[in-house]
Formats: structure tokens, C-alpha cells, sequence
């Protein structure tokens, strides 16, 4: 009976842990900026553009619901790379329908 018990509860967790883990389309994230300013996301997509010096820099992710720029402190992947990214979701201001926002990057994971 114990088995059965920590089988499930571990079942349970996994599931949770792998909720926690999930990508967040970067559309949603720039249609409800506000949600999710200051919040850390996963996203994944192919670089568009990089730009770097001196082992920082940032760089475009697409995703195809939306592009959102990275700021990185290390070396930005080269363009037309798939990556995924980790990071803390701030947006910088909403006008209209529009919103600026960054990504500032904790880890990169593959996609």
C-alpha cells in the first residue's frame, strides 16, 4: 500500500514539475504583458538576429506567434539557431495594442 502511495504522489509531482517546466508562446506573453511582467517564462524559437561584444549581448526569438527580444550576459547564439530560453519576462510599456518588452535571459535550454 506505502508502494502504490509514493508511486503516486512521485506520478503527481513529475506532472506538476513538467507543468512548471512548459513554454509559453510569445504571443500570449505580449498580448497579456501585464500578466506576466516580472514573472520568469520559458520560451523557444529561431534566432532572427544576434548582436554582441565582449560576452554579452542580445538577440530576436521567433516563434511564430510573435518575435521578443533577449538580453543576455553572455555571448548570444548565432542567427537562425533554435533555442530555448529561461528568463525573467519584463514589459517595458503597452501602447494601444502593442506592447515592448524584453526577456532577460537566465538559462538556455535545448528546444
Amino acid at each position: 500500500m506505502i508502494t502504490i502511495r509514493r508511486a503516486a504522489s512521485l506520478a503527481v509531482a513529475a506532472f506538476l514539475l513538467t507543468g512548471c517546466a512548459s513554454v509559453t508562446p510569445i504571443g500570449r506573453l505580449l498580448d497579456d504583458a501585464g500578466r506576466y511582467d516580472g514573472e520568469t517564462v520559458r520560451i523557444k524559437g529561431e534566432v532572427q538576429g544576434s548582436a554582441g561584444a565582449l560576452g554579452i549581448g542580445g538577440y530576436q526569438i521567433s516563434d511564430g506567434t510573435g518575435t521578443l527580444t533577449v538580453l543576455s550576459e553572455s555571448a548570444p547564439p548565432r542567427t537562425g539557431s533554435t533555442v530555448g530560453v529561461k528568463g525573467t519576462f519584463q514589459s517595458l510599456f503597452t501602447l494601444g495594442s502593442r506592447s515592448l518588452a524584453v526577456l532577460r535571459e537566465q538559462d538556455r535550454f535545448d528546444p
